[in-house]
């Protein structure tokens, strides 16, 4: 009887082929090992939150509209023909648009008081309590009644001086308290300076 023969097992590669590559790695441009990096999740930031903006009172409101408006420095002289000029302009306003009224007059005398009383320079704050009143009766000619001449003029100016006292003492309030608030203010900041300085010149002196 035939005995078949039986071939060991070649666990080796095999004469005459080249042997497989390495899974997972193959070769990289600078000769070395391709390494496999994991992919790292990308974490979602969560949006900062916005802090709720609070209302802005209405006071707050009128300092940044004031605050916002042209800052001239007028002279004493300045602001007296700057108050009666603008008062005159107003009065003929007046007279065309609403017939001469002595009330709308008398309310648009308020802001140009506390517009002189802020724009005149701190050398000159006291004059602005005086201009104020002179004004009044500058533009107040463009709205009295008045009558025949010269006289008729003058007598009806103090008729509306007399009957239009409370808008000139209101006026001239506005402006002197405006006035009374900055020269404050301007003795505050002195003192203020005053006293930094010898502080500042002391820390000066002391060693380090």
């Amino acid at each position: 009887m035939e005995q078949h023969r039986t071939r060991p097992a070649q666990y080796g590669p095999r004469r005459g082929r080249a042997p497989l590559p390495p899974q997972g790695r193959g070769p990289v441009a600078g000769g070395g090992p391709r390494r496999a990096v994991a992919a790292r999740p990308a974490t979602a930031r969560a949006p900062a939150a916005r802090p709720a903006t609070r209302p802005v009172p209405p006071v707050a409101r009128a300092v940044r509209a004031l605050r916002g408006m042209p800052n001239p420095r007028l002279t004493g002289l300045g602001g007296g023909l700057f108050c009666a000029a603008v008062m005159l302009v107003l009065g003929f306003l007046d007279q065309l648009l609403f017939g001469a009224s002595l009330t709308v007059y008398g309310v648009l005398f308020l802001p140009v008081c506390l517009l002189t009383a802020l724009w005149v320079r701190r050398g000159d704050l006291l004059t602005a309590p005086v201009v104020v009143p002179i004004a009044f009766a500058v533009g107040l000619l463009t709205v009295a009644e008045s009558g025949e001449g010269v006289d008729g003029r003058l007598m009806g100016l103090v008729t509306a001086l007399a009957t239009e006292a409370g808008w000139l003492y209101g006026g001239t309030l506005v402006a002197g308290s405006t006035v009374l608030v900055r020269r404050v203010r301007m003795l505050r900041r002195r003192r203020a300076a005053g006293a930094a300085g010898p502080t500042g010149a002391a820390r000066s002196r002391t060693p380090a």
